[in-house]
């Protein structure tokens, strides 16, 4: 009986162990491949800036946010009204 408790508590000793080592090196794997992934977007990020610096414009493409002159005309005035918050508060 005595042989059986103590084959249960040494295996349940190595696998426990075996879990920490596992959780260890997955945490590195992680940590590497976290690692990898930033130096990959950094390399990107320079690329940018170096094109940026070629072409020495702004960061933002302004020519989508160009308003169509002609499309202006198709949208209808607004008329304001007089908006008179003082009875509002009496």
């Amino acid at each position: 009986m005595k042989a059986i408790i103590l084959f249960v508590f040494i295996l349940s000793l190595t696998l426990f162990a075996s879990e920490k080592v596992a959780g260890k090196s997955i945490e590195k794997q992680n940590d590497e491949k976290k690692k990898i992934r930033i130096e990959k977007q950094i390399k990107i990020e320079m690329e940018r800036e170096k094109e940026y610096a070629r072409k020495q414009s702004f960061y933002i493409d302004l020519e989508g946010a160009k308003v169509n002159e002609e499309s202006l005309k198709d949208v209808p005035v607004l008329e304001i009204d007089d908006f008179d918050m003082d009875s509002t508060y009496d």
